[in-house]
C-alpha cells in the first residue's frame, strides 16, 4: 500500500510513461509535416474535440466511481475481518469453561488464536494469486499444516479446522450450547467477509467498457492536433502532452483500483491489517496466559461465590 503522503511524480508519470511517449511522438511528427512537409489545411472547430473531451471524462468519471466503490467495499470487508476476529477469540478465551486451570486449555486457546491469525493472512495471500501457506507455518501445527495443504482453498479449510475444534470442545462440555451457536455465528460471518473478496477478485470489470474509453481517448488525441492548428503552432506539443497525460492517469487510476487485491501499491493493505490483526489477538491471548501462570505458580483456585441470605433460586 502507499504509506508516504507524497508520492514522487517520477512514480506517477512511470506508469503513463509509453502513452506519454506516443502521444508526444504524434504531436511532433504533426506539427513537423504541417509546417516543413505538407501544409495540412484541415482545420476542424475546437469544439469537436471539446465535446469529444467532455464525454470522455463523463465516461471515466463514471468508471472511476466504480472502482472506488469497488476498492472501498474491499477495505470495508477487512475492517469486519478485524473486528470478527477480534470478537472470536474474546468469545474463545471468556467462553471455555476452565475450572481447574488445565494446561490442555490453555493450549486450546493458543492454538485457536494462532490458528485464526493464520486464516487472515492466508487469506490475504490467496486473494493475491500468492502461496497462502507460506506465511502461516509458524502459526499452525504440523498436522494441521497437512490438512490445509490438501484443500484449494486455504482460508476455507483453516475455518472447517475452527468449526472441528468447536465441535470437539462442546462434546467436552467446555462450550455450553448457546457459546457453541455464538462462536459458530461469528465463524459465519468470517465465511462471508472470505466470500465477498472473492467475488470482488473474481468478478472483472467489464472489458469493453475500458476498450471504448481508450478509443474515445485515442479520437480525442488525433483530433485535438487539427483544431489547435493555427492557434499554438509549435506550443501544442506540450500542452497536447499536459492534457492527454491528465485523462490517462485518471484511466490508469481506475485501473489500479477496480483491482484492489492484485498486490499493487493502491491495494487494500490486507498484510499490514492481518499484522494488525495478529498483535491485537497476541496480546489479548498473552493477558490470560499471565494469569494462567500467576494462578500455576501459586496453586490459586477461584473461591466459591458466598451467599448473604438475600439471593433468591429458580428451581
Amino acid at each position: 500500500m502507499l504509506l508516504k503522503k507524497r508520492i514522487p511524480m517520477r512514480y506517477v508519470l512511470g506508469k503513463i510513461k509509453v502513452e506519454l511517449g506516443l502521444v508526444m511522438a504524434y504531436t511532433i511528427l504533426f506539427e513537423v509535416f504541417h509546417h516543413y512537409f505538407i501544409n495540412i489545411s484541415v482545420d476542424i472547430p475546437i469544439a469537436i474535440p471539446t465535446m469529444v473531451g467532455t464525454i470522455i471524462s463523463l465516461l471515466l468519471a463514471f468508471k472511476s466511481n466504480q472502482a472506488y466503490d469497488r476498492w472501498w467495499e474491499a477495505r470495508i470487508i477487512w475492517g469486519s475481518i478485524v473486528n470478527e476476529s477480534r470478537t472470536l477469540i474474546r468469545q474463545v478465551l471468556t467462553f471455555y469453561k476452565d475450572p481447574d486451570f488445565s494446561v490442555e486449555a490453555n493450549d486450546f486457546k493458543e492454538n485457536f488464536t494462532k490458528r485464526q491469525i493464520a486464516w487472515c493472512y492466508s487469506l490475504g495471500q490467496a486473494l493475491r494469486n500468492k502461496d497462502a501457506i507460506k506465511p502461516i507455518k509458524n502459526f499452525i501445527t504440523e498436522e494441521e499444516l497437512n490438512f490445509v495443504k490438501n484443500h484449494q482453498n486455504i482460508p476455507n479449510a483453516i475455518l472447517l479446522l475452527h468449526a472441528r475444534d468447536l465441535r470437539n470442545a462442546r462434546k467436552d462440555k467446555r462450550f455450553n450450547t448457546y457459546q457453541q451457536v455464538e462462536i459458530d455465528n461469528t465463524l459465519t460471518r468470517l465465511c462471508d467477509a472470505m466470500g465477498k473478496c472473492e467475488r470482488i477478485k473474481n468478478t472483472i470489470f467489464p472489458t469493453t467498457y475500458s476498450m471504448y474509453i481508450r478509443m474515445t481517448l485515442c479520437l480525442f488525441i488525433i483530433l485535438l492536433p487539427f483544431g489547435l492548428i493555427d492557434l499554438l503552432s509549435w506550443f501544442a506539443i506540450p500542452l497536447i502532452t499536459i492534457i492527454a497525460g491528465t485523462f490517462f492517469l485518471i484511466e490508469k487510476m481506475a485501473i489500479h483500483l477496480q483491482d484492489p487485491f492484485e498486490n499493487r501499491p493502491t491495494d487494500t493493505p490486507v498484510t499490514a491489517i492481518s499484522q494488525a490483526i495478529e498483535k491485537n489477538l497476541m496480546q489479548m491471548l498473552n493477558e490470560f496466559q499471565v494469569e494462567f501462570d500467576i494462578i500455576k505458580e501459586f496453586d490459586l483456585k477461584p473461591e466459591p461465590a458466598k451467599l448473604t441470605g438475600n439471593e433468591y433460586f429458580v428451581l
